[in-house]
């Protein structure tokens, strides 16, 4: 079965071990597409236990379980992820579909991940983050232009 997350990897090998609690996830992008997987499945507990303590307010695991199966999700798609295993900070940028009173409505947002006693977390976001110029560093710190980098995708 394909993983929820739209990786185009098997979801037994892709979000699989990491929401069974099997692995923590190595890198910001591989928590972030995790998350999105967790919400698809109501996995409220583990969105609450890979969200930053300071960030997550007064959400909890119920909320957000019952927010994710009455979301008609359409699909995920990463627009740059910076942060690997041996990183502190992270961030990814994503956008997802889903449907609402019967229109689709796209989420656009930049994440900030860090690690919280040890594993990857989400901390915080910025809903429709400012585009990145074509001839601007790409925001994923590959040092290459936007346009010759994750504006390709």
């Amino acid at each position: 079965m394909p993983c929820y997350c739209h990786s185009q990897q098997p979801f037994a090998q892709c979000c699989e071990p990491y929401l069974q609690g099997r692995l923590p996830a190595p890198t910001p992008l591989a928590l972030m597409r995790s998350r999105y997987s967790a919400y698809r499945l109501g996995l409220g507990d583990y969105l609450v236990q890979s969200w930053h303590p300071d960030t997550l307010g007064e959400l909890d695991a119920a909320t957000l379980a019952r927010s994710g199966l009455e979301t008609d999700w359409l699909g995920l798609t990463i627009v740059f992820a910076r942060g690997t295993a041996a990183d502190k900070e992270g961030e990814v940028e994503f956008k997802v579909r889903y449907k609402e009173d019967g229109r689709v409505v796209l989420l656009h947002e930049r994440s900030r991940f860090v690690r919280h006693e040890g594993p990857w977390v989400y901390h915080s976001g910025q809903f429709n983050p400012p585009k990145s110029g074509a001839n601007q560093p790409c925001p994923c710190d590959s040092g290459k232009k936007y346009k010759q980098c994750c504006a390709r995708r």
